[in-house]
């Protein structure tokens, strides 16, 4: 699916109502088949089309050649680390660990500091507006969470827990602006796409975390069973990480996109 139509959570929720759609014309139910609703109008309910601004486009950076790894974090891993960084004022998520280790080892690998190599995360945006829209509202109704760092050098547990306070201070502010119900709201939000393209400036080097973490990947079922490994493709966007389940739902699978120069 393009991102032109939807997000992940669009994508997700479309799959397994095609599963269910398609279980049940097979298995002929009687009666009346009640289909699953998508929700189209939310979206356009919350960003009128009257008097809308003219936005920025949104710049991504492409690479040269590159290269499209897979590393796994089985549960026993993320669970050390986890107990590694824990304390008493920081409590991550196994999303938030694994992140942090990736991108620090990125850093250091391609020989760049904090300072210049800016980190940013996606963030479903459905459950953290106010009021909430519903998990089956179409579109792309995501935003970028990133998180720059002061120093050149930093700590795993510290690392964690900047990225974890980034997100906090995001999902307190950024999801109530994004109602777009006023003008300045408006103005607001393409302040933040000039924000964002400003981090994928020539002197800096943008890392993107996107997490599927969560998601039904694998209760999509058309009649046949529910899958036994689901993957996702490499892409030509520079230094972007996918994150998803493994079929346990506690390891997590990274999907590391990266010039081949850089990749260890």
């Amino acid at each position: 699916m393009t991102h032109k139509v939807g997000d992940g959570t669009t994508l997700f929720n479309f799959m397994n109502d095609w599963a269910i759609i398609n279980q049940k014309v097979e298995q002929e139910e009687e009666g009346l088949l009640v289909l699953p609703v998508p929700i189209l109008g939310e979206g356009a309910s919350i960003f009128s089309q009257k008097d809308l601004p003219i936005f920025p486009e949104l710049k991504l950076v492409k690479g040269n050649k590159m290269v499209y790894k897979r590393f796994v974090f089985q549960a026993s891993m993320i669970k050390s680390l986890k107990t590694m960084l824990t304390n008493s004022r920081n409590s991550p998520t196994r999303v938030q660990v694994v992140t942090a280790l990736i991108y620090k080892r990125a850093v250091s690998t391609m020989g760049l500091n904090f300072k210049t190599a800016p980190f940013s995360t996606v963030v479903d945006l459905r459950r953290r507006m106010v009021p909430p829209l519903s998990e089956s509202c179409v579109g792309n109704i995501i935003w970028f969470s990133s998180t720059h760092i002061d120093k050149k050098e930093m700590e795993l547990p510290d690392l964690v827990c900047k990225i974890k306070h980034g997100l906090y201070e995001f999902c307190d502010v950024y999801p109530k602006k994004f109602a777009g119900k006023e003008k300045d709201d408006l103005s607001f939000i393409s302040g933040c796409l000039e924000h964002v393209n400003d981090s994928y400036s020539d002197d800096q080097t943008m890392f993107t975390f996107s997490s599927w973490c969560g998601f039904p990947i694998y209760e999509v079922d058309f009649g046949w069973g529910k899958p036994t490994w689901v993957t996702t493709f490499g892409s030509s966007l520079r230094n972007l990480i996918f994150m998803m389940d493994t079929r346990d739902g506690v390891g997590i699978e990274a999907y590391v996109n990266m010039e081949e120069s850089d990749m260890a």
